[in-house]
């Protein structure tokens, strides 16, 4: 008996201090928790009561070498609802439909959603987004944000590009600069209940958001006037498919215009600038998804699309550096460049063009199919002679022409600061014979981008410094704060001095006394070459004018190529490419504080300017 009670006392003990282990870890797990972790879970638990909304940041602008801001910001607001706070849902839905201009339907899905927050439509504008805010009405909620804006719509449209929903650029400088000029978003935080329902009178947290820096960039605003007016007057002249020109500074490779017409709005970028592309565009849809059988119309209907798709790509492309072409007789410069830098010519070399000159069993044929006789090297570029550039290939032979190709950078992009830059389009080397090295020497059976052919010509005429053609100049923040100044790649020494001297002073006797005499400032020195090249295929008789000029021609200061493609009647470059040339030169020369000076006289030429 007494031994049953001892053995009780004892199993009760062992019970109760197990017990009291248990309470006292419990506690202790509780004192560690209220205590020690206290800051912890209840931010956890804040987090877990709190909502959170965007703030975006404000896009850094994009303002040219005038101080013209040529992209910006609007302030706009995005709407959205919280479904657990909604009070009167039919009300917000006869509201939102009426302000927003969207259809009862389309809105009702979106403010029925069970969600914590739904946004129903974005950039809406300031004046729509206020008078929303002033109903007052539960659960809708009015964040002002910002969308991009374009001042000038279409002034150059693919160089600035532009962007998409969510503010991020898209094509152009706003998508190679994005890390600049998108800053980064805020946020705002409130409190809510268990229900999700805002805790009144909790007020809200805010993390401000932080505006992104400004590009400066090299582009005039009113030289690219200047060449669109230009570039747009011979393109209705002449009923071309486009016309694109490029003025830089040869020394540097700073960009002062870029055109490309037509150009799109970038205020309204997913409309087809052409109204005629966009009915056809709306015509297949309607009729790929219509009288066909149910199970195809999903598929047709997406094929649609993705045709729309093709033609908005085909829009936003940029042709000075997205795609190629074959250069034509503004190409000689070039090989001029590699002969004089080879010595495998001079000045005083003489040449005779009976209009065509045999290479291995081809006849290939000069511009001018009676000849140019017996004339100089000065006289053949003058002429723009297709023999006397077949004499200069076939002399420098398939080693020299690429190596020199190489030393100038031709066989490399350029490096431009812009998306999708093209690579130049040459034969392989050891698939050139005679033939294909004579039609390399004039321009012809190769491609290569505008820009590549204006950097290229750019850096043989200033001294020999390859230089890579851009248009950021430098990045600061809204108080003009320099945060960082861009710089770029030159390569100098792929000319000599003395070869760069000599190209620049025949390509001015092309303007003074040859095929570029169209092109002609009196009181000015203008160097230049004209160009006429078919497009692929031949059968199409197809052509694209061209003329590249540069001035003051003894020291460049500026350079201009401009491009016709596919121009009606007249087609070639030194007929129709030049004069426009030298209309741009007779604004912008006065405009950048270039003063007229003793320059050549021009000379009566009975050469005519029609060349390949």
């Amino acid at each position: 008996m007494f031994r049953n009670k001892t053995f009780n006392r004892r199993k009760i003990l062992i019970v109760f201090t197990v017990i009291l282990l248990i309470l006292s870890i419990l506690v202790g797990r509780l004192v560690y928790l209220m205590i020690f972790c206290s800051e912890y879970y209840g931010q956890k638990a804040e987090d877990l009561h709190e909502r959170e909304r965007d703030i975006k940041a404000a896009r850094g602008k994009i303002i040219d070498s005038t101080g013209t801001v040529l992209a910006t910001n609007r302030t706009v607001c995005t709407i959205s609802v919280i479904h657990s706070q909604l009070k009167e849902p039919e009300e917000v839905i006869r509201v939102l439909s009426k302000e927003l201009e969207m259809e009862e339907e389309t809105v009702r899905k979106r403010v029925e959603k069970v969600s914590s927050i739904e946004r129903v439509k974005s950039n809406v504008d300031k004046e729509v987004g206020d008078r929303i805010r002033g109903y007052g009405l539960a659960g809708v909620k009015v964040d002002e944000d910002y969308k991009r804006y374009y001042p000038y719509g279409t002034l150059a449209s693919r160089v600035l590009g532009f962007t998409g929903g969510d503010n991020q650029g898209i094509i152009g400088l706003e998508v190679m600069y994005e890390d600049y000029l998108k800053g980064s978003s805020g946020k705002i935080l409130t409190l809510t209940d268990a229900r999700g329902v805002e805790i009144e009178n909790a007020g809200e947290r805010r993390q401000e958001p932080v505006d992104g820096y400004n590009l400066h960039i090299s582009l005039d605003y009113n030289i690219q006037m200047y060449c669109e007016q230009a570039a747009k007057k011979v393109m209705e002249a002449k009923s071309a498919d486009g016309v694109s020109v490029i003025v830089m500074k040869p020394d540097n490779g700073e960009i002062l215009a870029m055109v490309n017409v037509p150009e799109f709005d970038l205020n309204d970028p997913f409309t087809l600038i052409q109204t005629e592309t966009a009915e056809s565009a709306q015509t297949s849809e309607a009729e790929e998804t219509a009288a066909e059988p149910e199970g195809t119309k999903t598929e047709e209907k997406k094929s649609a699309e993705q045709k729309k798709q093709d033609l908005l790509n085909q829009m936003w492309r940029n042709p000075c550096i997205n795609d190629t072409y074959e250069p034509g007789s503004v190409f000689k410069t070039i090989t001029t460049a590699a002969s004089f830098e080879e010595g495998v010519v001079s000045l005083n070399d003489h040449f005779f063009c009976p209009g065509y000159k045999m290479v291995e069993d081809r006849r290939i044929h000069c511009h001018k199919r009676t000849g140019h006789g017996s004339e100089d090297f000065t006289q053949g570029i003058m002429n723009s002679c297709n023999p006397v550039f077949i004499e200069l290939g076939l002399r420098l032979g398939v080693d020299n022409v690429y190596k020199y190709f190489e030393q100038f950078g031709l066989l490399s992009r350029t490096g431009i600061d812009l998306p999708g830059e093209a690579s130049t389009i040459m034969h392989d080397k050891k698939n050139v014979g005679p033939v294909e090295l004579a039609t390399i020497s004039f321009g012809q059976s190769f491609q290569v981008t505008p820009i590549q052919l204006a950097t290229t010509v750019s850096s043989l005429i200033n001294g020999g410094n390859r230089i890579t053609p851009h248009f950021g100049v430098s990045v600061k923040d809204d108080q003009g704060k320099l945060i960082e100044t861009l710089q770029y790649d030159v390569k100098e020494g792929i000319v000599s001095e003395s070869t760069s001297e000599t190209l620049r002073s025949v390509l001015e006797k092309v303007v003074s006394e040859g095929s570029g005499k169209r092109a002609y400032i009196e009181g000015f020195s203008i160097g230049g070459k004209t160009a006429t090249s078919q497009t692929l295929p031949r059968s199409a008789n197809k052509y694209i004018s061209s003329f590249l000029g540069f001035a003051p021609a003894d020291d460049p200061q500026v350079l201009a190529l401009l491009i016709i493609n596919n121009p009606q009647g007249i087609y070639y470059g030194g007929t129709i490419a030049a004069p426009v040339v030298k209309e741009i030169f007779s604004n912008i020369l006065p405009y950048l504080g270039i003063e007229k000076q003793a320059a050549p006289k021009q000379e009566d030429s009975k050469e005519d300017s029609e060349e390949n």
